[in-house]
């Protein structure tokens, strides 16, 4: 790990579970961040509970825990009962952030809105990550990943005209949730080095979803075209969307005209930008369909991989379209140091693997210091600071 990380020396007090709060986390650590999570005595984080593994989930170690809480810390709580909520405002005096994910005014009802928070350390950074955000109409319903996904708009979008709404296959809104978070987390701590005060940040996943749909939302709100779902095709350029090779789908994105014109020279086409159907961007969008028949046809003398190489090399995007498994074994995740292997901690040492965040410093990837927590591990840190 790099000597210097840029969250080095930081303190977060982490009230978070699942997967949104704690994916945020996650990344503070990977900068650098000593995150402690604070969790109910005896249960602690539902994630603890849950993944393909009945053994780990048993023993509070599921794989969907596993996976957003490596290099944390875990002490067991109980923000009810005297004892409790004295060592909780104590780690609250010395911590730089604090985070939860509860509906809107939980915190607030056990004692510890903003105000109270603030008493008690006027540098914190609190981040209150929610479905909806602490105010509205809708703040205090409950929300999860899918119950965003239909809300938001994204699942109309996902599928096909005959298969939509369609959810995408894993919690986008949750990770979102989690990254919009952790940006916001970070400028307010920079915010504070100027100012020297903290402040409380409102996330609501809804809205942090609705604006990572990016041109989705902006082509309606400032061109007036509602979206369609389109399957596996891009509704701002043709071609561009998923192709038939040899052995199996490509995905290939010639947006731009002279990518386009490549992409028809190496298939063996270079009568198709001569085509009035095809001359020009617009046009191809118009007549997609055609020309997706076209390409096809073309594309079906040689492998998804030969194509990707071909293609790749003459500076047309295009790549194979990959399983789980195969994605985790590029061999460009592998020279980037992007998954780790941590000691599953009490299982006698057993590795497991986990990924990074994609991010280098200083030539150096980001990974988690250590492994993630047993429940209630580092009780003895409290007690011994209290």
């Amino acid at each position: 790990m790099p000597s210097n990380l840029p969250l080095d020396g930081v303190k977060v007090v982490d009230l978070t579970n699942v997967l949104a709060g704690p994916y945020c986390g996650y990344q503070l650590m990977l900068f650098g961040a000593e995150v402690i999570k604070v969790e109910v005595p005896g249960a602690g984080d539902l994630a603890r509970r849950l993944g393909p593994d009945p053994e780990l989930n048993r023993e509070r170690m599921g794989a969907s825990f596993l996976a957003q809480n490596a290099g944390k810390k875990s002490v067991e709580l109980d923000l009810k009962s005297p004892a409790g909520r004295a060592a909780f405002e104590s780690m609250i005096t010395g911590a730089d952030v604090l985070l939860e994910n509860f509906r809107a005014g939980v915190l607030a009802r056990l004692g510890y809105g903003w105000e109270s928070l603030r008493e008690l350390n006027p540098g914190l950074v609190y981040c209150s990550i929610s479905g909806f955000g602490q105010s509205g109409p809708m703040s205090s319903a409950p929300a999860y990943d899918q119950i965003i996904q239909g809300l938001s708009g994204m699942m109309s979008v996902t599928g096909t005209p005959d298969t939509a709404p369609v959810r995408v296959g894993f919690p986008v809104c949750d990770t979102v949730g989690g990254l919009t978070a952790a940006l916001a987390v970070c400028a307010a701590l920079a915010g504070r080095q100027r100012s020297g005060r903290g402040c409380h940040l409102d996330l609501s996943m809804l809205e942090a979803s609705i604006s990572a749909m990016g041109w989705t939302v902006s082509n309606y709100l400032i061109g007036g075209v509602e979206p369609e779902p389109m399957g596996d095709q891009n509704a701002t350029a043709a071609p561009s969307g998923t192709f038939e090779t040899a052995d199996g789908p490509l995905n290939i994105a010639a947006n731009q005209q002279a990518q386009f014109e490549t992409l028809c020279r190496l298939v063996g086409r270079p009568d198709l930008p001569d085509d009035a159907r095809f001359a020009e961007r617009e046009a191809r969008k118009t007549h997609r369909r055609a020309l997706n028949q076209e390409l096809n046809q073309a594309l079906r003398a040689k492998t998804a991989l030969e194509w990707e190489e071909l293609l790749s090399e003459a500076g047309v995007p295009a790549a194979r379209i990959l399983t789980v498994p195969q994605a985790l074994a590029l061999d460009q995740l592998t020279r980037r140091g992007f998954l780790t292997e941590v000691p599953l901690a009490g299982a006698g040492g057993r590795p497991v693997t986990v990924t990074g965040n994609g991010v280098v410093v200083d030539g150096v990837p980001l990974r988690p210091r250590g492994s993630a927590p047993r429940l209630g591990e580092h009780n003895s840190e409290i007690e011994e600071a209290s």
